[in-house]
């Protein structure tokens, strides 16, 4: 009878707002269907804890250093090499330098190298280490066909290096939050929320193209201001780091909405998943996804979603979402006034959106992510 296969996750990364689901989801996910390997998730100290319910093939390592130190070039691959693995999985393009064992990298995006980095010898660096780390992999991970290409096209990594593993909601989104309208209303008042609201959730970062979102809502909000359903229509924004990001602030106080534009940073899931049910719409107009999981998560809630047509959330959202040009502040505000005012089309899209959602499947995630791992095991080519 062979050895069970022994598998390190690091997941350092819990925590985070897209690369977190993705790790608490797989690793869920690989502990329903795969109960002879021997799973080690790597967290830090703060998250002992995150993975007590897994069952006993899982168990959780401490590691004390996050993975942006430079020491994890060198200190980690020795923390790596005490764990005997027979291989590692890295759920984001941070790959050791001084990595020897095998390892399976899992790409999102590379947003990083095409919109947060300046031309120069550092950026130049960095794609580098990118490139580096992703041809000694033993095999690539990406999320969506969008993201396979900007690795085949823009790295030159060959195609049969790449397996392409879609991720998939977080299954919480598919049910209503238990809460109750009761509570749900608590929750609103809470925030002293008594008014009809777009939403945006996710990181504030310079593709997310929340300078442009912010514009677009204050034309319709002009647009609005004598209807009886939306004069007071308010924009809210989840998500992080905005002092980071004085575009938003900036497109904020000149477009004048300072009064109904709310930032509330990270909230607690029940928290969100109520947003996410109580938002008259969703509009996500990014310029760039590697996947691009939002839009999914409001559309298992039962909310209408507007996202851009630019690359992978065409493919991700296919037709149960308006598409808009992202760079066209009209255009995003028409793909709202639409949504919010045609009734039929709001129903055809809740109805279109749960059903493209529940496309994605975390157990079809983490059996194709397996047979990856036993592939590299066997040494098997394909």
């Amino acid at each position: 009878m062979a050895d069970p296969l022994r598998i390190a996750i690091d997941a350092r990364r819990v925590r985070d707002f897209g690369v977190g689901t993705y790790i608490r989801n797989l690793a869920r996910a690989l502990a329903a269907i795969d109960h002879s390997s021997e799973y080690t998730l790597v967290a830090l100290p703060d998250d002992e804890n995150a993975f007590a319910d897994l069952p006993p093939n899982f168990h959780t390592v401490i590691y004390r250093q996050p993975d942006v130190v430079r020491s994890n070039h060198l200190a980690f691959p020795l923390f790596l090499q005490r764990l005997h693995a027979d291989l590692v999985h890295f759920p984001l393009n941070r790959i050791p330098l001084l990595l020897r064992q095998p390892y399976v990298v899992t790409i999102h995006d590379m947003a990083a190298l095409l919109f947060e980095a300046a031309p120069g010898l550092r950026t130049g660096f960095r794609r580098f280490l990118l490139r580096r780390g992703l041809l000694q992999a033993q095999r690539i991970l990406a999320v969506s066909q969008a993201t396979f290409r900007d690795l085949r096209d823009r790295l030159s990594i060959p195609e049969d290096h790449i397996r392409l593993v879609y991720n998939a909601p977080d299954p919480e989104f598919f049910c209503p939050a238990p809460t109750g309208e009761q509570e749900r209303a608590r929750m609103l008042d809470r925030y002293q929320i008594d008014y009809p609201f777009l939403l945006y959730a996710g990181n504030i970062r310079p593709q997310k193209n929340i300078p442009r979102l912010v514009e677009a809502f204050a034309v319709v909000r002009s647009e609005l201001a004598r209807h009886s359903v939306y004069r007071n229509l308010h924009l809210i924004i989840i998500g992080d780091e905005i002092s980071r990001y004085p575009s938003v602030r900036l497109a904020v106080s000149r477009s004048r909405v300072e009064k109904v534009v709310r930032f509330l940073g990270f909230v607690p899931f029940e928290t969100l998943r109520i947003f996410f049910e109580s938002a008259a719409l969703f509009v996500f107009p990014s310029l760039y996804e590697g996947f691009g999981l939002p839009p999914l998560e409001a559309m298992a809630s039962g909310t209408p979603v507007v996202t851009s047509n630019l690359s992978s959330l065409p493919e991700v959202v296919g037709d149960a979402a308006v598409l808009v040009n992202p760079e066209n502040v009209f255009d995003i505000a028409r793909g709202i006034k639409e949504v919010l005012l045609d009734g039929d089309l709001r129903r055809d899209l809740v109805a279109k959106g749960r059903a493209q959602a529940a496309r994605y499947s975390w157990e079809r995630t983490a059996r194709q992510v397996l047979k990856v791992y036993q592939e590299i095991a066997s040494g098997t080519p394909n």
